[in-house]
């Protein structure tokens, strides 16, 4: 097992040679640093375990010394022992106030500074290993939060966290006035791929469509698995003008795809968009107007875009 590092911070050599020489013959490695700042610097950039602080130091004093280093995040888990000739109550409180772990007046005895220093690398385990295991539950609890809203085959969104983020966004649309595109997409043909070539190519062919669905829109965009071979997306601040260049993109970027495993098939999408306006501004109209803009797009012959109608209007869907 590697040493138990200490940290002397003491202005005196002699002392520090006394305080160093007993610390080695207890298989301690020993650092020395004449003054707070050299104390401050060698904490901040070294690995330490225990800290034995002198309070009268020629620069600053050990309290200071010791209320900077525990209000630093990189420092404050390093067990302070204060070693001082001050044996007043006064001058013990105003340490432990400081931060102090423990105060031992000089001279000190050498068997209780050896029971001390053993307390604070327990302590300090202790606490290392509970610091651990709560960052493996943060992890863990992060993981687990991200498998309940992500699709497990293609990585997206869930259909779950999907409705979540969109109803954010038509709260936000209602407040600040932008525009949403809601976009709904589907695999043409997608039955007769698993029919022929099996669910592994299947599966290879949503995984693939979805990347390059993904890769056609913006990083404020939102793309997930709506179920089986659709997919569905919103766009904020896209108006209806503004839609079709990125549905566009995501026809080509699937239609000149060359999917492994099945290299002869050309694949195509279908693709429905809405626009969030007056009279389909709910959660269900705004979807709904898209998933009748996909089955235009469809009737229509497919690896195409459809527009549902504006509100109030007979306008047929078409690209």
């Amino acid at each position: 097992m590697a040493k138990a590092r200490i940290l002397v911070v003491e202005d005196s050599k002699p002392q520090a040679d006394v305080t160093k020489e007993f610390l080695e013959r207890n298989a301690y490695e020993v650092i020395w640093a004449r003054d707070g700042a050299a104390a401050i610097k060698a904490a901040k950039t070294m690995s330490l375990d225990v800290i034995l602080l002198d309070l009268v130091l020629p620069d600053i004093s050990g309290n200071e010394v010791c209320r900077w280093l525990k209000l630093n995040n990189e420092t404050k888990g390093i067990p302070i022992i204060m070693l001082t000739v001050k044996s007043s109550l006064k001058d013990k409180v105003a340490s432990i106030e400081a931060g102090a772990d423990e105060y031992l007046p000089k001279p000190y005895n050498e068997v209780e500074l050896n029971a001390v220093i053993y307390a604070a690398l327990r302590t300090k385990a202790l606490q290392d290993e509970l610091r651990q295991r709560n960052k493996q539950m943060e992890e863990l609890l992060a993981r687990v939060e991200l498998l309940a809203i992500t699709d497990p085959l293609t990585g997206l969104f869930n259909r779950r966290h999907f409705e979540v983020i969109l109803k954010q966004e038509l709260t936000e649309r209602k407040r600040y006035k932008y525009d949403i595109a809601c976009l709904m997409i589907d695999i043409d043909h997608f039955k007769r791929i698993n029919d022929s070539y099996g669910h592994e190519a299947g599966d290879l062919v949503l995984r693939d469509t979805a990347q390059l669905l993904k890769q056609s829109m913006r990083e404020v965009d939102t793309i997930a698995r709506w179920g089986g071979e659709e997919f569905i997306a919103v766009m904020p601040r896209v108006n209806r003008d503004h839609a079709m260049e990125p549905a566009s993109r995501m026809l080509h970027a699937i239609s000149d795809k060359s999917f492994d495993l099945i290299p002869a098939e050309k694949i195509t999408v279908s693709i429905g968009i809405a626009c969030a306006e007056p009279g389909r501004e709910t959660l269900e109209t705004l979807i709904g107007a898209a998933d009748s803009a996909l089955y235009e797009a469809k009737r229509l012959g497919r690896n195409r875009v459809a527009f549902a109608p504006k509100e109030g209007t007979s306008e047929e869907a078409g690209n």
